[in-house]
């Protein structure tokens, strides 16, 4: 006996905007069964569609950035800047601590340092952040 009743994956659009919210609520109309209690809601069920489907995509490439650009047909900066907004909604914290220089920054001045940080959150395009380099390197 299949219920004609639209559910939801997620809560509807704007909902999250209005603070916490809890399911106080299961029903499984087969079995004719309803449980009602106080149950935490997923902090994934905050995604909107697109960012399901970027975290998705992303776990099925196993975090892989360059098959996650080659299946959402998006460039590394947007990829970056994807997975940053699906981190602040979960609110989480990237795990590396981005303050520190890594091996891949080393002997960068702190401009260009901050030129690639804008490319990679997406705030540049590629064009932009190597013009950007060039002027700061004279």
């Amino acid at each position: 006996m299949k219920s004609d009743r639209k559910s939801h994956d997620g809560l509807p659009p704007g909902l999250s905007d209005l603070g916490e919210w809890h399911i106080s609520e299961f029903t499984n109309d087969d079995a004719g069964l309803t449980v009602r209690g106080r149950f935490n809601v997923s902090p994934l069920l905050k995604l909107d569609a697109d960012q399901t489907k970027f975290l998705l995509t992303f776990l099925r490439c196993r975090g892989v950035f360059s098959s996650v650009q080659k299946e959402l047909g998006i460039s590394y900066p947007t990829a970056r800047g994807r997975l940053d907004a699906l981190l602040a909604t979960l609110g989480l914290q990237p795990a590396a601590d981005d303050s520190v220089p890594s091996e891949r920054t080393h002997g960068i001045n702190e401009k260009q340092q901050e030129i690639l940080a804008k490319l990679e959150r997406g705030e540049i395009s590629p064009e932009e952040a190597k013009k950007a380099i060039k002027e700061v390197a004279r």
